[in-house]
């Protein structure tokens, strides 16, 4: 029996090909997720995985709901598995957000699904760090949020000749259509054009455009100018402050499909343009607003970063190896009238917080000491019953080869 298509098995280190999904990987790719964002002063949270439908029908229409993993529950209640974390976020912080001092920072790794069709660098389900800010209107936020986007992927070994942040804005293109006289109502008509403009052909986006007395020079011009708007220049003060202004561009290409989008919005890619994008975020001043139907006001910007696209950027760059977790110590057992004292002290050193591997059923000394060197100990030890009264223990470092003997109770503080 087979896994669902689109859903992954992630197994140990080794994995037995590169096809297989690594645990140690994704684990490492989840600690650095979680050191930068706290390093920035983000609080982790987490929220179910099963929401109510018409969380995100509210905010996206109807038309989401092919997209989703949705069904009536045994209570009658129409819900889906969460396709993204931004709606539960903005749910989460109504409900709560006069108890948090402002501006809230969070941050959090879901598991979100999406029945789609499977593509390079999009399965159906896929873990994200998602970051967020809320109750700050000030570009300064805006910058802080793209900072920790870099020096996120930085703490994976990536850099500047690795990845690209394409920074853009709403509010310019909202200046372009205002001076085409473009019908207000057809904005987000417009955005999804934009959105699409590296995928659909010329003669497609050109044909759409016209239907809304728009040309595709002006919008290549627009592009090709790339003038930052007053909130842009801030933003871009903000990452030439941190000297990180080598990671970011003008980039009025990118427009983010979402219709909830508010200002600013940036998509962070990959130089050689082998992949989909690595992460995408922005402003969405009014979807807490859209949330609780007009009850609470707290504007917010955040960004996700799926672990698929990712972990294909760092496999190409060299940079998917981990690491593994050897033991500090092997136990031999070579004399089964030890093994009690043995496996008292095997305690004892895992009490202290040491890694330790023992054979489990007798085996030779030889074999013992095959599996230990197998397995990348950095020590083997052995319990000695000699002439003395006392038992003694023969310690070995497998990288220097020096050996020693000792006492029982000075083991854990000669390792």
């Amino acid at each position: 029996m087979d896994r669902l298509p689109g859903f992954r098995d992630f197994y140990p280190n080794p994995v037995p090909n590169g096809d297989v999904w690594s645990l140690d990987l994704r684990n490492h790719i989840f600690a650095q997720w979680r050191r930068v964002a706290k390093v920035y002063g983000f609080q982790e949270y987490d929220g179910p995985p099963v929401e109510p439908l018409d969380l995100y029908t509210t905010k996206s229409g109807q038309e989401i709901v092919g997209q989703l993993y949705n069904f009536t529950d045994k209570g009658g209640r129409d819900v889906s598995l969460r396709p993204e974390m931004t709606p539960t976020l903005a749910r989460m912080v109504a409900a709560h957000e006069r108890g948090y001092k402002k501006p809230i920072k969070w941050f959090s790794v879901p598991q979100v699904f999406r029945y789609e069709r499977q593509q390079k660098g999009r399965l159906r389900e896929h873990f994200q760090l998602n970051a967020d800010i809320f109750g700050e209107i000030d570009p300064a936020a805006d910058a802080e949020l793209i900072a920790l986007l870099i020096d996120t992927l930085r703490a994976l070994g990536l850099s500047s000749e690795d990845f690209v942040i394409r920074l853009s804005s709403r509010q310019a293109w909202q200046g372009l259509l205002k001076s085409k006289d473009c019908e207000p109502d057809r904005e987000y008509e417009f955005f999804q054009i934009i959105d699409k403009l590296e995928r659909d052909s010329e003669e497609s986006t050109a044909s759409k455009l016209a239907a809304m007395g728009l040309s595709l020079d002006d919008v290549k011009s627009f592009i090709a100018a790339a003038e930052p708007t007053a909130d842009l220049e801030r933003i871009l003060d903000g990452i030439k402050a941190r000297h990180l202004s080598q990671f970011v561009t003008i980039d009025y290409s990118i427009i983010r499909g979402l219709a909830y989008y508010t200002g600013p919005v940036f998509e962070a890619f990959d130089r050689k343009g082998e992949f989909r994008a690595i992460a995408g975020g922005g402003r969405y001043d009014g979807l807490v607003t859209l949330i609780t139907a007009g009850k609470t006001h707290l504007p917010g910007l955040g960004f996700g970063m799926g672990d698929v696209v990712l972990t294909e950027l760092l496999k190409s760059r060299g940079l998917a190896s981990v690491p593994a977790a050897n033991p500090d110590v092997f136990v031999l057992i070579e004399e089964e009238s030890l093994r009690t004292l043995s496996l008292s002290l095997i305690q004892q050193l895992r009490e202290s917080g040491k890694q330790v591997e023992f054979s489990l059923t007798p085996a030779k000394g030889d074999k013992q000491f095959k599996r230990a060197t197998e397995l990348g100990a950095r020590h083997v030890l052995r319990i000695e019953q000699g002439p003395e009264p006392q038992a003694t223990v023969w310690l070995k470092n497998l990288k220097s080869r020096m050996e020693k003997r000792l006492a029982l109770n000075d083991v854990i503080n000669a390792l």
